[in-house]
């Protein structure tokens, strides 16, 4: 994993060079795109800063990129941002992911939701295809800690969902009734999975075991395309334990969700969609015909300035900067965490992720409460409250927890 730290006055000239390679409307005769520039009266375009400011000039200038720009043929207006979302995918493709040179593609979603989605929306359609299957024969198979995206991606495509139960104190995927659901399936007549595995969790952070999962599915004999959801953990877990098998080296991986906005402290609407070659093809809108290269994304129109958001923070740290900032965060959340068992508080914590989630028999609801802690289900009994160590969280606010536990 290697990609180097660039200065922010490189950063700056690389930025404003590629808003060069876009059409510019005050300069170009351009009658035929339903898009201009941002509303003058209220987007200052001339104010002085702007040169030293590369992302919001790239919010002003308003870069489209609608489609996914690593296929080919694109929308030629805003080719020089383009380029850019490009470099982005190749880089978190190639290097955090592992995946060989030019082997995936990929676009900057509005965040995990939509990437989830994506995901199940490619692989039903390839089934589809490819198998001739009929969507009564394809379901989704998943942890039932899973996000909410994959049950909402099964009801948007009318797929049977399969949820699979975790070990309460573990969190890991119950293999035995893992097994059961795949016999409910092949009664009920799936032939086919979907199957969204994950790197951290929305609740706890935990990450499932993909060599246990995928073991049973091929003894099992499943025909399956298996989805990595690391909307949470895609851009801390890579880093803090560079060993795992939740990459493209790992020949079971199809696909992968990457939220920038969270980690990267991106703008939200920064996630990212990762898929190997030759699977973007089945879910090319051909109606989106006035589309330079057609349309293969969930949501059409989107920001190319999100896409710059991230490639600037990836090139401020470099990938040695990434490291040392996100082992950084956990190790703070493993300090936390040892204060935590010092007051006999229990809690689930994965050791290479930022999320520790607490019993909530444990800590009073005033305290919850007061801290912003974030409840697992706001419906009905409350079970755990999750603090996630964020940039933002100092050792005073960490403090002043401990001593209002130690009050309680």
């Amino acid at each position: 994993m290697y990609w180097p730290k660039l200065t922010s006055d490189l950063i700056r000239k690389q930025v404003l060079t590629a808003l060069q390679g876009n059409v510019n409307y005050r300069e170009k005769a351009v009658l035929g795109v339903p898009a201009s520039y941002l509303d003058s009266e209220i987007f200052y375009p001339d104010a002085p800063f702007l040169s030293n400011a590369p992302f919001l000039s790239s919010l002003i200038a308003n870069p489209n990129h609608i489609g996914c720009h690593t296929l080919g043929r694109s929308e030629d207006f805003f080719a020089g941002t383009q380029e850019m979302e490009k470099q982005l995918i190749k880089l978190c493709a190639e290097q955090i992911f592992k995946g060989e040179t030019d082997a995936q593609d990929g676009y900057v979603t509005s965040g995990g939701t939509e990437a989830n989605i994506q995901a199940a929306w490619i692989y039903r359609n390839y089934f589809m295809s490819e198998k001739h299957a009929q969507t009564s024969e394809i379901g989704i198979l998943f942890s039932k800690d899973s996000h909410y995206s994959v049950a909402k991606a099964a009801n948007l495509l009318n797929l049977a969902i399969f949820p699979v139960n975790v070990h309460a104190n573990s969190r890991e995927i119950d293999i035995d009734h893992l097994e059961r659901q795949l016999e409910i399936a092949a009664l009920k007549g799936i032939r086919y999975f979907i199957v969204t595995l994950n790197m951290g969790t929305t609740m706890f952070g935990s990450v499932d075991c993909i060599e246990k999962i995928t073991a049973k599915l091929n003894q099992k004999n499943v025909e399956y395309k298996l989805h990595i959801d690391a909307a949470f953990g895609g851009f801390i877990y890579p880093f803090s334990n560079t060993n795992n098998l939740f990459t493209f080296k790992n020949p079971s991986v199809d696909s992968i969700t990457i939220d920038a906005h969270k980690m990267l402290q991106t703008p939200y609407g920064t996630g990212i969609f990762l898929v190997r070659k030759g699977y973007m093809q089945y879910v090319c809108t051909h109606q989106a015909k006035y589309v330079m290269g057609n349309d293969h994304t969930l949501c059409g129109s989107r920001s190319g300035a999100n896409a710059i958001a991230v490639w600037m923070v990836l090139h401020t740290y470099g990938s040695e900067g990434m490291k040392t900032r996100m082992n950084a965060l956990v190790d703070r959340t493993t300090e936390l965490c040892d204060r935590l068992v010092q007051q006999g508080i229990e809690f689930y914590r994965n050791p290479f992720m930022n999320i520790i989630a607490i019993n909530a028999s444990c800590i009073s609801p005033a305290i919850a409460k007061k801290y912003f802690l974030v409840a697992d289900n706001y419906d009905a009994h409350v079970n755990w409250c999750k603090i996630v160590m964020m940039p933002h969280i100092t050792r005073g606010m960490m403090d002043a927890l401990i001593n209002d536990i130690q009050k309680q």
